[in-house]
Formats: C-alpha cells, sequence, structure tokens
C-alpha cells in the first residue's frame, strides 16, 4: 500500500514539473518561383518563456521518406543549414521570447516542394507533438478551392435572388393586368347602361280639355 502511495506521488510531482507543450504551424502554404516565403512556427505553454527554449525545423522533400535537419535554435543561438538544399537560402525571423520560431526561405524553387516540420521545447515543458506545414512552390499560384467554393455560393444566391426578383415582377404584372381587365369592363358596362338610358325616350303627354 506504501508503494502504491509513493508511485502516485510521484507520477504527480512528474506531471507538475513537465507538462504538455501544443506547437503550432500552418497547414498548406502557395508560393511563386523566385519568391520569399515565411513558415511560421509557434507554441502554447502554460509556463513561463525559458531561456532555454528550443525550437527546430525539417525537411522531407515531396516523393521521399527521409527528412533533414535544416535550423535548429538552442541556447539563444541559430543554426542555419549551410550545406544542404537551402545553403544561404534560409534565414531566421522569430522571436523566441515570444515564442516564435519562424523561418524565412528564400528563391524559391520547384524542388523546394515538400514538408516542414517545426519541434519546440520549454523546459520543463518538453513533451509535445511536432506540427507539420506542406509548402507547394508555382510558376502561378493556382485559385484556391475556398475561391471557387465561395465563387460557385456567390453564384447561386445570385441566381436564387434574380428568380424571387422574376417571381415577384411577375406577379405585379399579372395582378396589374387583372385589375386594368376589371376596370375596362366596369367602364364599358356603365358606359353601355348610360347609353341605354339615353336611347330611351318617355312617350309624350297628351292633354285632353275638361269639359
Amino acid at each position: 500500500m506504501l508503494a502504491v502511495l509513493v508511485s502516485l506521488v510521484s507520477l504527480g510531482i512528474v506531471a507538475q514539473q513537465c507538462q504538455a507543450i501544443v506547437i503550432y504551424t500552418g497547414w498548406e502554404r502557395h508560393a511563386l518561383v523566385g519568391s520569399d516565403i515565411r513558415l511560421s512556427c509557434s507554441f502554447f505553454s502554460w509556463r513561463w518563456t525559458s531561456e532555454d527554449v528550443t525550437f527546430s525545423w525539417t525537411y522531407r522533400p515531396d516523393g521521399s521518406r527521409d527528412s533533414i535537419s535544416i535550423f535548429h535554435y538552442t541556447g539563444g543561438e541559430a543554426y542555419l543549414d549551410n550545406k544542404g538544399p537551402f545553403k544561404d537560402r534560409l534565414e531566421f525571423v522569430g522571436n523566441p521570447g515570444r515564442r516564435d520560431g519562424s523561418i524565412l526561405i528564400k528563391n524559391l524553387e520547384f524542388t523546394d516542394n515538400g514538408t516542414f516540420t517545426c519541434d519546440a521545447k520549454n523546459p520543463p515543458d518538453i513533451v509535445g507533438r511536432p506540427s507539420s506545414v506542406r509548402l507547394l512552390v508555382f510558376e502561378k499560384v493556382p485559385i484556391q478551392a475556398g475561391v471557387i467554393t465561395g465563387a460557385i455560393i456567390g453564384v447561386v444566391l445570385g441566381l436564387l435572388v434574380l428568380i424571387v426578383v422574376i417571381y415577384y415582377l411577375m406577379r405585379f404584372l399579372v395582378a396589374r393586368r387583372v385589375f386594368s381587365l376589371n376596370v375596362s369592363k366596369h367602364g364599358k358596362k356603365k358606359k353601355e347602361g348610360s347609353q341605354q338610358r339615353q336611347l330611351w325616350t318617355p312617350p309624350p303627354l297628351t292633354c285632353y280639355p275638361l269639359p
């Protein structure tokens, strides 16, 4: 029984000393060949930002199963890739004090397509799942699905509004036509009655002398 209590206390102490950290990146980024792009990475932690905070970025090209390390920040120093595919094209633009581990990739190429993964540690909060963002490099940035969906919804709504307007316009025109016919018929009947009264004349009165 004593051993169980000791184990529970130990687990409680470990849970207090080491809590989970949540890491955030974008989901997918589009960019043009020759342009620069910022890949953001931040994290949430219940602790104050530690002086020992670290950020790490890895890169996995499309079609490859292996990832390579391209950036690491630790001890207040940034270590950039100086041999790999992003040699002289990678820059650290984050602010570790504000939990920002963003990097900038310059002069993008088609071969830069791939998945970038960021990992962060804020001791004693070191338990967390790295977050990934996919980079797609194009000669021309394609129209995103959200834009197409919004355009379709806008067209459908416009057609619905047009149908409603036409419906009420037709009702108005029909009602106006019916009203005009009723007024015309009523006026015609009234005119015919007046003409009949004018055509009928009472017989002349004959006066006879009194005896």
